[in-house]
């Protein structure tokens, strides 16, 4: 998948948990966080919902490494790469 691809995945993935946010207000470079308002299980679902559609796998460890969209195709990028 291009980098492109695994950002609408994960655009994808947070209008699902959160279909308040505007994905086209979210900075890519900036954390999350402090852009919308995600609970732990909303982060949880967003991980599980990148699972199923990219068949990565993201252990706990690396959860802080989705930090902001930028970061999360990063993650995703080097983690198929690995395959």
């Amino acid at each position: 998948m291009t980098e492109q691809e695994l950002l609408e995945i994960v655009l994808a993935a947070l209008s699902k948990v959160a279909p308040e946010v505007d994905p086209a207000t979210i900075d890519p470079a900036a954390p999350l966080s402090d852009q919308i308002y995600l609970d732990s299980m909303d982060f949880l679902n967003i991980v599980v919902a990148i699972h199923q559609q990219t068949g990565i796998d993201v252990p706990e460890r690396d959860y802080p490494r989705l930090g902001s969209l930028q970061d999360a195709v990063a993650y995703l990028s080097r983690a198929q790469q690995r395959r």
